[in-house]
């Protein structure tokens, strides 16, 4: 019996395309046009000319019409995606699903795509009404502290509380356009999962509706509203900023969130606590709450999360950042748009300094969230199974193990609404081509999206693929006067913006000093002296500007220095001389001397 005469019980004939349909995109690489899957189903199940020459009431093709029903409700399901226009895509749901005549009627049932009446005088939605052509929108309703959630039901708005926030994003509004509005918090306690006292991230989707205008201002859309009630709840993957655009087009959480809320689909748990961040974070055996988890986490159910404090470049200035204010933001800036950002210069120039401050002031929080800021450092033998993935022993053996940067990333998958950061120090002294492997390809920005996933080298199910979200960014330091390090990979600088750092014994580091109670003629003492052996060094041949001396090292912390004389001299004796020791090490000579002039007369 063909494909076109097979008819599972009690569900539609189209049902019975699922399965060929999954199997068809896992055989093309998990993506393809609607005409490749038309041309393999003819051809695989022999479906005969007078059946492809029938046409439904509306005109179009009673085969292709069975295709496309099949295609709707998959994609609702989360199975096949929208990677781009007129593309099908198969999610990573899609690659482990089960093929069986039971799964396939079960999608059937609770898909609840609009059907009704006979599949082939029904016409089935197609690419131009799917999820390409369609955002969903979730926003908040609360403004100084009112819940404005009654009045946009009422007069068939949402508007925008801020003046200088999300009008972009309110401007890409479009009629027809989803939109929900929700309120994020956190819960300890009654949750439908076993979560081992630990605060889970939850939204609360208290209206739907549809966009029937846009006023053009950044501030007011208009919506035909409906109300939930009660409201509904839903977990793990949550979008805490006012504003927030479901990327269905690449996430598979995304469809699920979107289904729930639009479709009045139930939440799989289950899927969420299988993915790597959450079975890590409410795994029975983990630690207690960390302090970090706790600050974040309200102290009663349904109540918001703790005041934010905010991160700024003007913080970045008065820790200590001495750069200009729009310098600072201008790196901000960068990295927001290139995601990935290396600070070079020599030593104590405060790249690593700098580096955990850019990482705050682009998240906007003093205090991140967990997994938004991590930190590694590369050496000659990380590889790429400790930074990707690979197999690592366990009690069971050897065990697919992801490395801290396929950690965070599903981390910024799980949290697609705020930034994330990873910085890695001294970024050239591994072999950065061998252990980022295939991602190097994937941290360039323009390949930020599911269409341009790649496979690893190891897998964890056949055809699992990985794309970089794009909300990763990186921020990697380089000493560019260690000897022992080798030149920067092409392929990594195409990929990275450099920033050059150079010592800064400015106003704002003599203003610095002399609010520790530095005297004047010490902090000019400090900058002539620092400021004359720079100069030796970098018209030196065999060292250059490169090998500097920062000013961190004679930059004064917040502890009580009674005598910076004293001080100086001990940070002469201490590190500035073994370093220029070093620098000159076939001349030790000119090492001794150079110190003696920084020390004289202290």
């Amino acid at each position: 019996m063909g494909l076109h005469d097979q008819k599972i019980d009690g569900v539609p004939q189209f049902v019975s395309y699922f399965a060929p349909v999954i199997e068809i995109m896992r055989d093309l690489g998990g993506q393809a046009r609607p005409r490749q899957v038309f041309d393999e189903l003819i051809k695989r199940n022999d479906i005969p000319e007078d059946f492809l020459a029938l046409s439904n009431k509306n005109g179009g093709s009673e085969f292709e019409n069975r295709v496309h029903f099949a295609r709707s409700y998959l994609f609702t399901a989360g199975i096949i995606t929208a990677p781009s226009r007129g593309v099908w895509g198969l999610s990573d749901q899609g690659w482990k699903a089960e093929l069986s005549p039971e799964w396939a009627a079960e999608i059937f049932r609770t898909a609840r795509v609009n059907f009704s009446g006979d599949e082939d005088e029904q016409e089935a939605p197609k690419d131009d009404l799917a999820a390409e052509g369609l955002s969903h929108w979730y926003v908040g309703a609360s403004w100084a502290g009112e819940d404005l959630t009654d009045r946009f039901l009422a007069e068939g708005v949402w508007q925008n509380g801020y003046d200088d926030k999300f009008s972009k994003l309110v401007r890409q509004m479009r009629p027809g356009d989803r939109i929900a509005i929700k309120a994020s918090f956190t819960r300890k306690n009654d949750v439908p999962f076993e979560n081992h006292g630990r605060a889970a991230s939850v939204v609360r989707i208290k209206a739907i509706g549809v966009i029937t205008a846009n006023r053009g201002d950044g501030k007011t859309v208009e919506v035909n509203w409906q109300e939930l009630d009660p409201p509904r709840d839903w977990y793990f993957y949550t979008y805490r900023t006012t504003v927030a655009r479901a990327r269905v087009e690449d996430d598979d959480m995304a469809r699920r969130l979107v289904a729930f809320t639009f479709d009045g689909a139930d939440q799989d748990y289950g899927y969420f606590l299988s993915h790597s961040y959450w079975a890590e974070r409410f795994a029975p055996e983990i630690d207690p709450l960390s302090a970090s988890e706790a600050e974040d986490a309200a102290e009663d159910d349904n109540a918001p999360g703790p005041e934010i404090m905010l991160y700024t470049v003007d913080d970045i200035i008065n820790e200590g950042g001495f750069m200009e204010r729009d310098t600072l933001s201008g790196l901000v800036d960068r990295l927001s748009s290139k995601k990935n950002l290396i600070l070079q210069g020599p030593p104590g120039t405060g790249k690593t300094w700098l580096a955990k401050r850019l990482a705050k002031a682009l998240i906007g929080r003093r205090s991140p969230l967990l997994d938004q800021l991590r930190s590694v450092q590369f050496h000659p033998s990380l590889s790429y199974e400790d930074f990707v993935r690979g197999y690592r022993p366990s009690s069971n053996g050897l065990t697919l193990t992801d490395g801290i940067f396929l950690q965070v990333v599903e981390a910024a998958r799980a949290q697609p609404d705020v930034s994330h950061v990873l910085i890695i120090e001294e970024i050239n002294r591994g072999n950065p081509a061998q252990v980022f492997g295939e991602m190097l390809t994937l941290l360039e920005n323009t390949k930020r999206s599911r269409a341009d996933a790649m496979e690893l080298a190891y897998r964890k199910v056949p055809g699992e693929k990985v794309h970089v979200p794009d909300n990763l960014h990186i921020i990697g330091t380089m000493n560019v006067a260690d000897r022992s390090l080798a030149l920067v990979d092409l392929a990594l600088r195409r990929r990275f913006a450099f920033v050059t750092l150079a010592p800064l014994l400015n106003m704002a580091w003599e203003d610095w000093c002399r609010d520790r109670e530095f005297p004047d003629d010490v902090i000019s003492l400090m900058r002539e002296r620092m400021t004359a052996l720079n100069d030796t060094i970098a018209q030196d041949r065999a060292l250059g500007p490169q090998f500097r001396v920062g000013h961190s090292y004679v930059t004064p912390g917040d502890d009580d220095i009674p005598d910076p004389r004293a001080w100086f001299a001990e940070v002469i004796d201490t590190e500035i001389e073994p370093l220029l020791q070093e620098y000159w090490f076939d001349a030790p000579d000119r090492a001794r001397d150079a110190a003696q002039t920084l020390r004289a007369g202290l």
